[in-house]
């Protein structure tokens, strides 16, 4: 008989003390949630993480001092602790993925190259700052459970506005790509095209397990935390390109 699912463990960092605080306490009204505390900066979410170990960190991505970017690569960089799942248990089923804490960015934009920088820096997703509670409730448990969190119209206008201006030494190399198998390849085409496991497992006549496979083995391949850096690489590396402004 299975005990009770653990709690998921949560740090919120804001520079405005009542939003940070706002949501601290309505995390803080879901059973399964637990709110480790809160940061007025980039700098102090850094060391609350690296103290308590929390699974999911709301982060403001505009802070003073150290910003919410600096803060994620921190957390989420390579070579960061991946950290115990919700409750300090190992997420059952996946491999441990590089970087630490799942973190989602809070944004008055949605369109906010401050908020692609996130992304590209290992954020699993973003959320803006007016969401109401049952989207913010479900975008914890989301990222808390190993995905990422992906409104595929809005991230992927966000990666193609600013995919080709700015790609980084980070991004995915060619060479990398050339790991991929042509059903990987294929498969993380159609997830940079915003489609789900079910959706690509409709489109290529195969299981829901079988793409859930080809997905993990893309992310071990290139070194990537979930399916928004994937899609961030399959961008960058030009792989994707992005619709034109004027193609309806």
């Amino acid at each position: 008989m299975s005990g009770p699912v653990p709690a998921v463990r949560i740090v919120v960092a804001d520079d405005h003390q009542v939003v940070r605080t706002g949501f601290a306490e309505l995390l803080g009204t879901q059973p399964d949630f637990e709110v480790l505390g809160t940061a007025c900066d980039g700098a102090e979410a850094v060391r609350i993480c690296r103290e308590r170990q929390p699974d999911v960190v709301l982060m403001d991505v505009r802070m003073p001092g150290m910003d919410g970017i600096e803060a994620t690569r921190q957390l989420a960089g390579p070579g960061q602790s991946s950290g115990p799942g919700p409750g300090g248990a190992s997420r059952p089923g996946t491999a441990s993925p590089p970087g630490g804490p799942r973190i989602l960015i809070l944004t008055t934009f949605d369109l906010d190259e401050y908020v692609y920088d996130a992304l590209r820096a290992g954020a699993s997703g973003f959320l803006l700052k007016d969401v109401t509670a049952e989207r913010l409730f479900d975008a914890v448990r989301v990222v808390a459970a190993g995905d990422a969190l992906l409104a595929p119209t809005v991230t992927r206008r966000l990666i193609g506005e600013f995919a080709q201006m700015r790609p980084g030494p980070d991004a995915a190399p060619v060479a990398a790509l050339a790991t991929l198998t042509p059903r990987e390849t294929q498969v993380l085409r159609l997830v940079a095209e915003g489609l789900s496991n079910t959706e690509i497992a409709a489109r290529l006549v195969v299981t829901e397990e079988t793409v859930k496979t080809h997905v993990s083995r893309v992310l071990s391949k290139l070194g990537l935390r979930d399916r928004t850096q994937a899609v961030v690489a399959a961008y960058e590396s030009g792989l994707v390109v992005p619709r034109s402004r004027d193609t309806p």
